[in-house]
């Protein structure tokens, strides 16, 4: 993975470095890879690459021939190139290079806005942000985490304090991950005082704009240590179901197919868009009932060292960043470190089993794509 937030690089530099990380770890050449899969959502908006973006952001590096499929699911493409990259190591085309790259700061806030926004249907996107107020913020989805906060808080089990605690936790974490966007520890305080992006969320409470990439290396060969994955699922909506239970739907399917449980996670790696959305994932994803995630999370049960599952030791979208298209590769890297043992100073005692969650893009009240892997250690 690379540094998030380097807003000097280039699509094609962050893609490039990212990767022959990647294939440095593995101790591969460009040459023996089989197939490459390559994940972004906003290059045709703001990079004006609109198609063969893993070609011509990977040109340089000397793939030659070799496949390259190209992937977009809006914030779920990381964890989406991740499974159908799974799927082809398995059918034989192994090694398969996975990537993920996004440019989302140009200077234009305004047009980075709304690219993002097009992850909601065209003939919704009006009438959602006058639903949720998010002129606000000019963010519909950050209009759409405020609505889900609020129902939160209205049930009267979750309190402000506690989404604060969750957005302080991600900031502590954060400053633990030498390539984190955010590395600078926050107070309670500081996160209460701090502005309003949509009420009641503040600006620590939110992920923001990240330039970043990360990859990986999928194998069908069994080598010794090395994370196997044992579960990939990846669910779309069709404005039929509801977000939340849309997730808990395919976070089901991989304790199934695992043969695992909440009980039995590690670490895991979640799509905190929002403090808010940190919180109520933990919930419908089982790692807490309903209305405790919140006092879990304040009584420090998720941080690091804490007596539950350790929450997004990388810092999360909040904190490590959120480069939306490589969202999902960046959780995945995480939990490589975790099962490997590499994580320094964020690392989890004894990681075994793990689990990463990304999810994308709206249907109506549902989710547009959510995938969930589930990794254990080799």
């Amino acid at each position: 993975m690379t540094e998030q937030f380097r807003r000097d690089m280039s699509a094609e530099d962050l893609a490039s470095e990212a990767v022959e990380l990647a294939l440095a770890d593995a101790e591969l050449r460009p040459s023996d890879v089989k197939l490459v899969i390559a994940s972004n959502a906003l290059g045709g908006v703001l990079c004006e690459q609109g198609c063969i973006r893993g070609q011509s952001w990977l040109a340089r590096l000397g793939f030659g021939s070799v496949g390259i499929v190209n992937v977009e699911n809006a914030c779920a493409g990381g964890v989406n190139a991740a499974h159908v990259g799974s799927l082809a190591a398995l059918a034989g085309e192994s090694p398969v290079l996975v990537m993920a790259a996004e440019k989302m700061w140009t200077g234009n806030r305004t047009r980075t806005l709304e690219a993002i926004e097009e992850g909601v249907p065209a003939s919704l996107r009006q009438e959602m942000k006058n639903t949720l107020g998010s002129n606000q913020s000019k963010s519909l989805f950050m209009g759409l985490n405020a609505k889900w906060a609020k129902d939160l808080l209205s049930s009267g089990a979750t309190t402000v304090k506690q989404l604060v605690a969750a957005a302080v936790k991600a900031r502590f974490h954060g400053s633990l991950n030498p390539l984190a966007q955010l590395r600078t520890r926050i107070t309670e305080q500081e996160v209460f005082d701090a502005p309003i992006v949509v009420e009641p969320l503040t600006r620590p409470m939110c992920s923001s704009f990240t330039d970043g990439a990360a990859a990986l290396v999928l194998t069908n060969e069994n080598i010794v240590g090395a994370p196997k994955i044992l579960a990939s699922v990846l669910n779309s909506g069709d404005g039929q179901g509801e977000y939340h239970s849309s997730m808990a739907l395919a976070a089901n399917k991989a304790y199934e197919e695992s043969g695992y449980g909440p009980d039995d996670f590690d670490v895991i790696e979640i799509h905190d868009a929002t403090s808010a959305e940190e919180l109520l994932a933990l919930e419908c994803l089982g790692f807490y009932g309903p209305g405790k995630a919140g006092a879990a999370t304040l009584a420090g049960d998720t941080t690091l060292g804490g007596s539950g599952v350790t929450v997004n030791p990388s810092g999360g979208l909040v904190a490590r960043g959120h480069p939306i298209g490589a969202t999902g590769l960046c959780q995945l890297v995480e939990l490589v470190l975790q099962l490997r043992g590499r994580a320094a100073d964020r690392q989890v005692d004894d990681a075994r089993l793990a689990m990463a969650v990304n999810t994308g893009g709206i249907i109506k009240d549902d989710v547009a794509s959510v995938g969930v892997m589930v990794l254990g250690r080799g």
